[in-house]
């Protein structure tokens, strides 16, 4: 199960619009299976702790301890994150990136995310949850 960077972000920000929900996933899925994140979802979210959105030490803290591993983004991704970007105009690149990384990743079979723009790319693989 991958979360997206909306679903961290929800779990660890309590004035999040999307904090209750996430918070309930995430809390769920942590007791039936292993929470994996993408690379691109693990930049975004440290990007937000450096400019000051949210406590560094909080969002390691949250990867350390509660995520089981960061998948990484390889030439096999950017591919199929092109070939979703492709069919979604609407997706955005760090979106069709982290897709990308479930859907080729077989351990994957479900993407927890923030974003209702997700569940309008055909033919995924994987289940998408949306939160909210």
């Amino acid at each position: 199960m991958i979360l997206d960077s909306d679903a961290v972000i929800g779990f660890l920000d309590r004035g999040d619009a999307l904090h209750a929900s996430a918070d309930a996933a995430v809390r769920k899925l942590i007791l039936e299976q292993r929470l994996l994140v993408s690379v691109v979802t693990y930049a975004e979210v440290l990007t937000g702790a450096r400019l000051g959105h949210h406590d560094e030490g909080r969002v390691r803290g949250f990867f350390d301890e509660l995520i089981s591993g960061v998948l990484p983004a390889d030439l096999a991704v950017a591919d199929k994150a092109a070939e979703l970007r492709s069919q979604r105009k609407a997706l955005r690149m760090p979106d069709a990136l982290i897709l990308a990384t479930a859907e080729t990743n077989g351990e994957v079979e479900l993407i927890v995310s923030g974003d209702a723009e997700t569940t309008k790319v055909p033919d995924l693989r994987c289940q998408v949850e949306i939160l909210g």
